[in-house]
């Protein structure tokens, strides 16, 4: 039961850049089933933001991996420089 109320708190939290740019909001996160850590974040793109028109990404959700989560509060907060689209 604590999983699902945690996963609820996290479901659709802005995520911006370390610069204060707009992404757009968590839509999953991916998980290794061995260890139970987290790999990425798959995050719905708001295709209104600058990053997301740098980008150049078609896609409408990306993968960002874990490690570029540098703080999560009210929003989870990424280092710009490991967003990429692959």
């Amino acid at each position: 039961m604590y999983k699902y109320t945690i996963a609820r708190q996290l479901a659709t939290k802005r995520v911006i850049t370390n610069r204060g740019e707009e992404l757009g909001k968590l839509s999953d996160l991916l998980v290794n089933e061995r260890t139970g850590e987290i790999e990425k974040l798959l995050v719905e793109v708001d295709r209104n933001s600058k990053l997301a028109k740098r980008l150049k990404s078609r896609e409408p959700v990306i993968e960002i991996p874990y490690s570029a989560v540098t703080a999560v509060s009210d929003v989870f907060i990424v280092d710009e420089r490991e967003v990429v689209v692959s």
